[in-house]
């Protein structure tokens, strides 16, 4: 498991390339944006963290995602200087694939089952450095700098909504307040139709759902399902998850760009969901922006 000193240290080596996001009052809670991140994603911070450390990177780098993490991790290696291949899924929506190669990526498209067994093989044929987008300690120490900023810009905060599926983000966010706070309250939100984490927390043992049942859920970067890494850290830390339904973060989507003038994409809205859904307080994370406008257009205009 990764501790407080891991997190703080990540946070020195990304602070030159990220946005220190701010808290914005929403409701009777707080929300933390950040898709105002320059990739529209908080996977940057992981990724710029793991990118960073690795001992050889001269034969490039390689990773698997839905998009936020495929993005970041392009960025990162532009950043240093280094080739990225990214394997995507199918069901992957056009603007996150589109987004990945102009940041000068190669980009695989796969069907969905198939993502892990074609990075590796690319780690294989090139002797490339693989980034997972979540189960790994530097990417969970990065993403953990989130947590530090909220207790920072709000010591007296009573409760941290994350959006959870593999985990690397609450694992790093729950570590960060529960080391400096352990009174504050970590609640993860999942959408109703991926809730794996929901299940297993409720029979004590990880649960695992068929990747095409968690693939309905419009949470595009929600789909993926904990490691033993990062389950360890939500068993630990995490105090409860919220669920919410696909209307509900449609309607949370809605009201961020009505009321706080900031496009989420359906996993960015899912916390804010769940703040919503139990009655607003606290501060929930804004996770991501990279929206189809389609998509986003036809919410607004109903």
């Amino acid at each position: 498991m990764i501790a407080l000193p891991d997190i703080r240290s990540a946070a020195a080596v990304i602070a030159p390339h990220v946005v220190r996001t701010p808290l914005l009052p929403f409701g009777t809670g707080w929300i933390k944006p950040e898709n105002l991140q320059p990739i529209g994603a908080f996977k940057l911070r992981g990724a710029l963290n793991a990118l960073a450390r690795l001992e050889n990177r001269s034969n490039g780098v390689v990773a698997y995602s839905s998009g936020n993490h495929a993005q970041a991790v392009a960025y990162a290696a532009r950043l240093h200087g280094v080739p990225a291949a990214i394997v995507m899924p199918d069901n992957t929506p056009a603007v996150k694939v589109e987004a990945t190669r102009a940041l000068g990526a190669e980009v695989f498209i796969v069907g969905i089952t198939e993502r892990v067994e074609r990075a590796e093989a690319l780690v294989a044929e090139r002797g490339a450095a693989l980034i997972p987008p979540f189960d790994h300690p530097d990417v969970i120490a990065g993403q953990g700098t989130i947590g530090l900023e909220v207790l920072e810009d709000l010591p007296d905060v009573e409760a941290v909504v994350v959006p959870m599926s593999g985990g690397g983000l609450i694992s790093g966010v729950a570590t960060a307040v529960k080391s400096l706070r352990p009174d504050v309250r970590v609640l993860g939100a999942e959408p109703e139709l991926a809730a794996d984490i929901a299940e297993s927390l409720r029979t004590g043992e990880l649960v695992r759902w068929d990747p095409l049942k968690r693939a309905q859920t419009a949470a595009d970067a929600l789909r993926d399902e904990p490691s033993a890494l990062t389950w360890e850290h939500i068993g630990r830390y995490v105090d409860d998850v919220v669920t919410v339904s696909e209307d509900e973060i449609f309607g949370a989507m809605v009201r961020l760009v009505r009321r706080a003038r900031l496009v989420a994409e359906p996993s960015g809205a899912v916390a804010v969901a769940a703040q919503e859904k139990i009655g607003g307080g606290g501060v929930a994370v804004v996770s991501g922006g990279n929206v189809e406008p389609a998509l986003l257009a036809r919410l607004l205009a109903g």
